[in-house]
């Protein structure tokens, strides 16, 4: 009796462990789940918050204007100013909101400028590809409109002839920002 009372306690214990384990792989598992990329696939990856009780709504319309002005990355590496505008994206679009209610225009300037040459322009000036060109065509497609400050580029020597066709080019960053914020653009600065 003693043996068969020990061979259930240790089956007691086998099944409390297994029990124990398969629940903690489940909630490891729940909180180890990867980035998803709702509306720009290739940028700005985020995590599901099926839990927030604030969120974005789907029936708002977006008009969202976004100053860029750091190129804090590695010319090999989208710097992070940019890398966010796909965070924003991916970050309403995981809410609920529709395509067709965002609206959000970029005023690209500063140090960012030289994220807008093309490869041939970015190649000769850093000797690696632009990590930016895929970016810009998700963008787009995603309906953000983008445009570099002339003076930015004037003033950094990069020839507007040879940006990204994506990108357009804007009087200046500062009336980009004007125009757009008293169109009632909310305006925020990556």
């Amino acid at each position: 009796m003693g043996f068969e009372r020990s061979i259930f306690e240790n089956m007691n214990k086998l099944k409390s462990f297994c029990l124990t384990f398969s629940l903690l792989f489940i909630a490891d598992l729940s909180f180890s789940q990867g980035r998803i990329n709702p509306s720009i696939e290739g940028y700005g990856g985020i995590f599901d918050a099926p839990y927030a009780v604030e969120k974005p709504d789907p029936n708002q319309q977006y008009n969202i204007v976004i100053d860029i002005a750091t190129n804090d990355a590695e010319p090999d590496k989208v710097a992070y100013s940019l890398y966010n505008v796909a965070r924003l994206m991916n970050l309403h679009a995981m809410g609920g909101v529709p395509k067709e209610n965002m609206h959000v225009v970029l005023a690209i300037h500063g140090a960012a400028a030289y994220a807008v040459m093309n490869n041939e322009e970015y190649k000769n000036k850093y000797d690696v590809d632009s990590p930016y060109l895929d970016l810009f065509k998700e963008l787009k497609e995603a309906g953000v409109k983008m445009f570099a400050c002339s003076q930015s580029l004037r003033g950094r020597g990069i020839d507007h002839t040879k940006m990204v066709p994506e990108v357009g080019v804007a009087t200046s960053m500062l009336t980009v920002m004007t125009t757009y914020q008293l169109k009632g653009y909310a305006a925020l600065k990556f």
